[in-house]
């Protein structure tokens, strides 16, 4: 079955807590607004904005127990910290639960929060759209990063991985590896372009 994005809208405020829904619908918002900018598909941006958390909110066992199903790869960190898998679980989510099968929006969620190296443009959109969104009040240069996005999205990409990266590190939390090597694929490819 196919569903509307109104349809997927009302299932979604349904299922997430609503500080969780108003950053979704920060989130769809932010990435249609990328789309246009940038000249992706504007409804392939906005159901992955819309759907990137769709699986934020189930219980640890469950994101572990939705991969493996799927058989989603699920590292030694991410069994440490299950969290990790909402991406993953999500993309498995969007497919099984709201009729998606476009690679490209089912990459755009999985991707979401560690990126990858060689991201495609919905992939990038959704990854900054996560962090500058609207409702966001907390990450560092907001401000500036939010104009940034608008123009030059892959030194958007960068400055978001690299501050992401500093709190890990000051927090001293763990950090995903995908993360680091997402990193430096942009490092290099941005010097590379100079």
């Amino acid at each position: 079955m196919k569903y509307t994005i109104e349809d997927i809208q009302e299932k979604l405020r349904k299922k997430l807590k609503g500080s969780r829904y108003v950053h979704t619908l920060g989130v769809e918002y932010t990435s249609v607004c990328l789309a246009m900018k940038y000249g992706e598909n504007l409804e392939t941006a906005e159901l992955s904005g819309l759907l990137h958390d769709c699986a934020k909110e189930l219980p640890e066992k469950k994101l572990i127990q939705i991969c493996r199903d799927h058989g989603e790869r699920i590292s030694k960190m991410e069994y440490q910290n299950p969290f990790l898998l909402h991406g993953k679980a999500g993309a498995c989510l969007a497919r099984d639960k709201f009729g998606i099968d476009d690679a490209n929006i089912l990459n755009a969620i999985r991707y979401h929060t560690t990126g990858r190296p060689g991201m495609t443009l919905v992939e990038k959109i959704v990854f900054v759209a996560d962090y500058i969104e609207p409702n966001r009040k907390k990450a560092d240069n907001l401000t500036e990063l939010r104009r940034m996005a608008f123009e030059n999205l892959d030194e958007t990409v960068l400055r978001i991985l690299e501050q992401t990266l500093d709190y890990l590190i000051r927090t001293g939390k763990e950090i995903d590896r995908h993360t680091v090597v997402t990193r430096d694929y942009y490092k290099k490819l941005l010097r590379s372009s100079e």
